[in-house]
């Protein structure tokens, strides 16, 4: 099940993103650490309503945040998709433990449901362009690579998807 989250779920939220940010050290994919994305930053996801769970078993295994919140970085590049607004994909993390099992793609299928309800033209997101599997999950569910842009901790490729 995937419901709004709620601020007393910050907990389980700051565990999957603590364990997300060992494994992918481990695997020297170095996106995130203690400055990002930080408590206080989901905090204001979950304040904000745009900070997503994902349920099973009454256990949180993941996260997504869905808004219109574009980073300066993406004026610079020719997006395709410019007609009525563009939903955003923030901090997609599935839980290392729950990794494998068709979560993200879930989460994704989500966002396409989110914004097609919500009357968005098209999907935008950032990935680090060192997280091989998570530029090959937007690349199989439709996401056209744009450009790239820099962020502090290095490059990142940009992709949006139309929804109509």
């Amino acid at each position: 099940m995937i419901r709004k989250g709620k601020p007393q779920d910050i907990d389980s939220i700051m565990s999957i993103i603590k364990a997300a940010i060992k494994d992918m050290e481990s695997k020297n994919i170095h996106q995130w650490d203690e400055i990002y994305p930080d408590k206080t930053v989901l905090n204001e996801d979950l304040a904000n309503g745009n900070l997503y769970v994902n349920v099973e078993d009454d256990i949180i295994n993941a996260i997504v945040v869905l808004n219109e919140e574009q980073a300066e970085e993406y004026k610079a590049l020719n997006w395709k998709y410019n007609f009525r607004k563009q939903l955003v994909i923030h901090r997609l993390c599935v839980d290392p433990r729950a990794q494998g099992g068709g979560i993200a793609r879930k989460l994704l299928k989500y966002s396409d449901e989110f914004a097609v309800k919500g009357g968005y033209g098209a999907i935008r997101l950032d990935a680090f362009t060192q997280n091989e599997r998570a530029l090959r999950l937007y690349e199989k569910n439709g996401y056209e690579k744009v450009g790239s842009v820099q962020f502090r901790k290095g490059e990142f490729y940009c992709y949006e998807k139309n929804v109509e």
